[in-house]
């Protein structure tokens, strides 16, 4: 009847090697482990950013600052060779060029490339138009125009502000180089408020 102390040291690692015999010995468990494993790589290999080499054009575009027609406008709709992508919501023109894989050929928005997305985001359509005239979207409902709306909000705080879209008859603006982004806003929302 003499136990020792040592006898209690065994246990602890009777447990832990029992823990591990049971994970080597059951195919349930072992799969587990591997899947555990592979989500915890994955994890680890989603939060190491990796710079891709298709990337590195689109970081190295200029800003571009003009307005556009709705003609002139397609000709952004990311498969020319710089790859810009631009899209105008609400009379103003945003380059989403950074959001390529959602805009850009291929993507789920890809209708909207080049485009007028105003009517395709309040009645949530994404079909492409092949109308070139400009859209005053008299004819949408106010639910639908508060819904563009929240859209174009979104827009704002995501992508640069390049232009406006050109109503017919309208003159575009001239933008100078050192011009502020803000003052460049403030007059985009003048306009778009004289059109309401």
């Amino acid at each position: 009847m003499s136990e020792t102390p040592e006898s209690e040291v065994p246990a602890s690692e009777s447990f832990v090697g029992h823990v591990i015999n049971e994970i080597i010995t059951s195919p349930l468990n072992l799969a587990l482990v591997g899947v555990i494993a592979l989500l915890i790589y994955k994890i680890i290999k989603s939060r190491i950013e990796v710079p891709h080499s298709h990337s590195a054009p689109k970081d190295d575009l200029p800003r571009l600052r003009r307005d556009f027609t709705p003609q002139e406008l397609r000709e952004y709709d990311g498969t020319q060779p710089d790859g810009r992508v631009l899209m105008a919501v609400l009379g103003n023109v945003y380059d989403v060029t950074k959001g390529k894989r959602f805009y850009g050929p291929g993507g789920p928005y890809a209708a909207f490339a080049g485009r007028d997305a105003s009517r395709g985001l309040a009645t949530f359509s994404v079909s492409r138009s092949d109308d070139v005239e400009y859209d005053d979207l008299s004819d949408l409902s106010t639910m639908e125009m508060d819904s563009v709306r929240e859209w174009e909000m979104q827009f704002k705080e995501k992508y640069p502000l390049v232009g406006r879209l050109l109503k017919p008859g309208e003159e575009p603006s001239t933008y100078s180089d050192d011009e502020e982004e803000g003052a460049a806003e403030a007059a985009s929302s003048q306009n778009h408020s004289k059109s309401e």
